[in-house]
This record gives structure tokens, C-alpha cells and sequence, in this order.
């Protein structure tokens, strides 16, 4: 591969990995994520449009070509809901996505209230006072968070109400120079991906074939429901969608059910239903060709992202999935490997480049 060609993350990137993971996008809730999304990748698109319910599109070639790829994310991160308040002043949560209630006790938390951000923690009970035969476990009938408050009056004081999200503040570090760690890497580090993809597009010069939509999808952690929504609207052809998927090098993980995946190793190439042949295995010799490690994942019935909401839509999209490799999902300490992030960079950048309508007649065939 020419060497001019080869992604590497820049100080600018990381800046804006930083900040946009910093922010809090929620389910239902991501604007300040998209905000900060939305204006990191104005300068390398032509437009951006931004639907009903917060999923944000930039648009390389809008008018040049009658047809359209879509590289696509999702910007939700899992959080809580505010579900019952005591007359001790204590809250009890409902999910917002998979937020997994294991491990919650003894973590920080941010209530976002009309007043402002409500700090409180995930209370526990001594290790003392469990006593029992069988040891009380964490569930969503018995974590609960405390801010501090006398009763349930000066909770409601506090601006804190039933409905109310609520979110980790865990922020982004890099650990040992190879692994980026924080909450929400599911899935901003997908649009972090597809976000220098395009920049890579317009600092190269590429001119491409199609229009190209670079889409950051709300609401994908309660059933895809932004991907549903945007394919509608832009009735694409193709779909490219990034996600992340379990490193399944970690303890207590069967890699005969979850397969065979580890950081560092490359991107991910996914095997489904919803995943076509064609648009698959042209991302495999593309990876071939432009010597890229990659790692190959069988999600049998469906594969849970947004590949499954694009494939089925409108008449059928010819859709595929490239996933990153994410040790510890859904937890405040996410991690994924920097030569991943690059080499997914890598390939979806060569994949777009080699794409020529005329030559492979995807549309066709």
C-alpha cells in the first residue's frame, strides 16, 4: 500500500475522539454528541442534513451520481431512567438500553435535570452487613442510586423527577499508548471511524462514483430504530455499517457460541443474513489486496446492528458489516486497540475507493 495513502490517527483526531466521548449522548438524548459529531465532519462534507429524531447525514457527491452508499454508525450510548423515588430519597432506575445493573454498585453517576447535572452514586451495602446464606447479587429490583438527600421532597428540589436520564461521567484515557478506553465506545468510536473516513475522501482528492452518506444513527441500543428511519429517507443502494463486537480473548467468554476475536488484530468481517455476499467478499479482497489484517465472525440469524435494519429496508439494501474488536461492552471501561481503529479506517477508505458502478454493476446483477 502507498504509504501517502495509510490512516494514521493525528493529534486533531484524537482531540476529537476525546471530546466526542466525553460527551453525553443517551438513548433518546444524543444532541451533544451530534453536535460535536456534526461539526468535527462539516468540513469534509458537501451537506448535512439532520432528521426528526437527531440522526445527523454529511453527503460527499449529493448531485453527481443517481447512486448512494451509506457508511454508517450509531451515536446512542446505553444510560438509566429515573423510574422510582422514596420517601427516604432514594432512586430506583429503569434501563435505557442494555445497561447492565452488575455493574453498577459503588459508580458514579449524573442525573440531567432542566436545573443542571445532579451528581450520586450507586449505593451498596456494606460487605458487614450481608450476612446472609445467600449473598444478595445486584439486580434492577435493588441497586439504587443516592444524591444525597433527606427525602423525596428536596430529590424533587434538586430538579430530579421520574424520567430523568441518567448517565456515567467516566471520561476517555489512553491506556499504554495502544488501547482507548472509556464508556461509549459503543458505538462513538464507529463514528469516529466513518468521520475520518470522509476526511480521508476529501484530503485524498477521491473521486468517487456515488453520493456518498456518511450517517451517525440515533436510538440503535432500543432496536435500530434510527437506521430504520434513515434508510427510508435516503433509499440507499449499499450500506457499510461499523460497529463493535466482543473481544472473545477475555476470561468467562465461550468461543465455540461467541467465536474467535481479539484486539489488535484487525477489523472484523461479518457473516449473516443480512450480510450480502457481494458487497462481503469485494471488502475481502479489497482487504487482500491492501494488505490488511482482518478477522472473520459468524452472527448466524441476525447481527444485532443496524446492517439488519439497512438490509431490509425499502426494497433491500445490499448491506455488510465491518466490526472493531471491544473488550468489556456495555461497561465504564470499554477497550479498543489503536491499530484496529486505524486499519477499519484503512479499509472502508479502500473499499469506497475501488467501488466503480460501472465495472462491478452491483445494481444489476
Amino acid at each position: 500500500m502507498d504509504n501517502k495513502n495509510r490512516y494514521s490517527i493525528s493529534d486533531q483526531s484524537i482531540r476529537f475522539l476525546n471530546k466526542y466521548l466525553n460527551s453525553f449522548s443517551p438513548t433518546g438524548y444524543e444532541r451533544e454528541g451530534q453536535k460535536i459529531w456534526k461539526d468535527y465532519i462539516s468540513s469534509y462534507v458537501e451537506k448535512i442534513v439532520t432528521d426528526l429524531y437527531g440522526t445527523v447525514v454529511g453527503v460527499i457527491n449529493p448531485n453527481n451520481s443517481p447512486y448512494k452508499l451509506i457508511i454508517e454508525a450509531h451515536a446512542d450510548e446505553i444510560s438509566w431512567y429515573v423510574n422510582y423515588i422514596t420517601e427516604d430519597g432514594l432512586i430506583y432506575v429503569s434501563r435505557n438500553g442494555g445497561s447492565d445493573h452488575q455493574i453498577a454498585p459503588s459508580k458514579k453517576v449524573v442525573i440531567h435535570t432542566k436545573k443542571g447535572l445532579v451528581n450520586g452514586v450507586f449505593g451498596w451495602p456494606a460487605i458487614h452487613t450481608r450476612k446472609s446464606l445467600e449473598e444478595k447479587k445486584p439486580n434492577l429490583d435493588n441497586i439504587f442510586i443516592d444524591i444525597g438527600a433527606f427525602d423525596k421532597k428536596e430529590v424533587e428540589e434538586m430538579g430530579v423527577h421520574v424520567g430523568c436520564f441518567i448517565t456515567y461521567p467516566d471520561e476517555f484515557f489512553i491506556m499504554n499508548h495502544n488501547y482507548f478506553v472509556c464508556r461509549s465506545l459503543d458505538n462513538k468510536i464507529g463514528g469516529f471511524i466513518i468521520a475520518e473516513v470522509a476526511k480521508m475522501i476529501i484530503e485524498h482528492g477521491i473521486d468517487l462514483q456515488f453520493g456518498l452518506y456518511v450517517v451517525n444513527s440515533v436510538q440503535e441500543e432500543v432496536g435500530l430504530r434510527g437506521a430504520k428511519m434513515i434508510s427510508h429517507a435516503i433509499k440507499p443502494h449499499i450500506a457499510i455499517v461499523t460497529d463493535v463486537t466482543h473481544d472473545t480473548s477475555t476470561p468467562m467468554i465461550d468461543k465455540k457460541i461467541q467465536g474467535d476475536i481479539k484486539c489488535g488484530l484487525g477489523p472484523v468481517i461479518g457473516y449473516a443474513p443480512s450480510i450480502h455476499k457481494k458487497i462481503r467478499e469485494f471488502i475481502i479482497d479489497t482487504s487482500k489486496n491492501k494488505k490488511i489484517s482482518f478477522q472473520r465472525l459468524v452472527s448466524s440469524r441476525y447481527t444485532g446492528t443496524d446492517t439488519d435494519a439497512f438490509a431490509y429496508s425499502n426494497k433491500g439494501v445490499l448491506s455488510s458489516l465491518i466490526s472493531i474488536p471491544l473488550k468489556y461492552m456495555h461497561t465504564t471501561v470499554e477497550m479498543v486497540h489503536k491499530k484496529d481503529v486505524e486499519k477499519i479506517i484503512q479499509l472502508i477508505f479502500e473499499t469506497l475507493k475501488g467501488i466503480n458502478y460501472s465495472k462491478e454493476k452491483f445494481f444489476i446483477d
